[in-house]
């Protein structure tokens, strides 16, 4: 039975890092958080919550963001994004 949890996390330690890092490391901090939350290490991002990181360009990724988090029974988390 997959396991099916839904996430608000918040992107505010991306404003640390300099503007030409700023998309990049909010996928870093997605897949980090997942990690922690979900218990696991294999992570899949849908192609659609990647575009919406990266829909303001480089240096303007959200705040925070909605995800839908499905871990299967071996391990593998996919997250999708929720709208």
């Amino acid at each position: 039975m997959p396991e099916e949890k839904i996430f608000t996390i918040p992107l505010n330690e991306v404003k640390e890092v300099p503007h030409y890092r700023r998309a990049r490391r909010a996928t870093k901090v997605v897949r980090e958080y997942l990690a922690r939350h979900m218990k696991s290490e294999s992570i899949k991002l849908d192609p659609k919550l990647n575009e919406k990181l990266w829909e303001r360009g480089l240096k303007k990724p959200p705040s925070k963001i909605r995800v839908r988090a499905v871990k299967d029974e071996d391990g593998l988390v996919s997250a999708t994004l929720v709208e």
